[in-house]
């Protein structure tokens, strides 16, 4: 069984829609502090942009864990 960790950033862009950024395999320490500021890192410097525009604020986060289990096969 193994289980992979994903780190969803969601944005609020400039055209009104949700931009979500993933990053696999996040640190098991993260705190939503270190989170928000990496996100308003990331609003501030205008570090990625998207077919909605700018990144201008926070919609949210989460950690997504997703687990598989692989079945014999005869």
């Amino acid at each position: 069984m193994a289980v992979v960790r994903t780190l969803e950033l969601r944005f609020s862009s400039t055209a009104g829609t949700t931009v979500t950024l993933r990053v696999p395999d996040p640190k098991a320490d993260l705190t939503g502090q270190l989170v928000e500021t990496a996100m308003n890192g990331i609003i501030a410097g205008d570090v990625f942009s998207s077919s909605g525009g700018a990144l201008i604020g926070i919609a949210g986060a989460r950690i997504v864990q997703r687990e598989t289990t692989d079945l014999d096969l005869i």
